[in-house]
């Protein structure tokens, strides 16, 4: 099974970082997160998550089948035409995973 970006364009999310509002030390925490979205550190972390990376130019670093999938998967027109993705209703998830399950059993 294979992901291919639909003519319609895909669907398109971000994971986040989040700073506490009351947090103590937010110059430490920015430097984390722009230390972590460095396309050479993002290449490395989705190399080991095994999935992709947000952040640009980290395709270009990554390594075999990973960054074979990414290329397969997401040509600029693909990319150019990505439908960012609304805020996830409560109870997504458990249909998501029940989805998933079934994939699963059937391969």
């Amino acid at each position: 099974m294979k992901f291919v970006a639909p003519k319609s364009g895909a669907l398109g999310w971000v994971d986040t970082f989040a700073i506490p509002a009351k947090g103590r030390n937010d110059d430490a925490a920015y430097k984390w997160i722009n230390f972590n979205m460095k396309p050479e550190i993002a290449a490395k972390v989705a190399a080991t998550a095994g999935n992709f990376t947000a952040s640009n130019g980290a395709d270009k670093l990554m390594q075999g089948k990973l960054k074979d999938q990414f290329a397969e998967s997401f040509p600029k027109a693909a990319i150019d035409n990505i439908k960012w993705y609304p805020a996830v209703p409560a109870g997504i998830e458990e249909i998501e995973g029940k989805i998933l399950d079934r994939l699963k059993a059937g391969s």
